[in-house]
């Protein structure tokens, strides 16, 4: 028995009252679009632009982002959540007209809350997981709105304070 295992529940309910924003990843591999849900993206620098995320190894768009050179990472809208919910859940992903190749030939999703191309810089392995460093090479901001959040098993969105900072 690991050291870790008796905290593995604590763990597992502590992520789940982090709420943190919805991204959809994709990467052009082979001539074939991949894509998946993702509550891990961060800024790395602005200095130059970086961004990170974390995957399992054993999903099934890995192969993809482990030899692929450019990925696209999406910021979600409130409105965005069945997008959100057809890149975690089903196997159609890119079925309908809901997308176009980007710059580096990277599937770009439409009417999202912005997106960035980057060329990946590192991929360091652990376990059965990976973080993934991207420098960002082009992007656009789409409409401003409400930003999608992950919530407790659900999907959510911020609740403005009464007062202002």
């Amino acid at each position: 028995m690991s050291d870790a295992a008796p905290f593995e529940g604590t763990f597992k309910e502590m992520f789940r009252r982090h709420a943190a924003g919805v991204a959809i990843i994709t990467v052009n591999y082979q001539g074939e679009p991949y894509g998946f849900t993702a509550t891990s993206v961060a800024s790395l620098s602005a200095q130059p632009p970086r961004f990170t995320f974390n995957m399992a190894r054993s999903s099934s768009s890995w192969p993809a982002v482990a030899n692929a050179t450019h990925l696209g990472v999406h910021m979600l809208g409130l409105e965005n959540q069945a997008l959100a919910d057809r890149f975690a859940r089903t196997k159609d992903r890119f079925g309908g007209d809901h997308w176009e190749l980007g710059p580096h030939d990277v599937p770009i999703l439409k009417d999202v809350a912005g997106w960035l191309i980057g060329k990946i810089q590192m991929r360091l392995s652990f376990e059965n997981n990976a973080v993934v460093v991207v420098e960002v090479v082009a992007g656009a901001v789409g409409e401003d709105g409400s930003p999608l959040l992950y919530h407790a098993g659900s999907y959510g969105q911020p609740v403005p304070l009464d007062y202002e900072i």
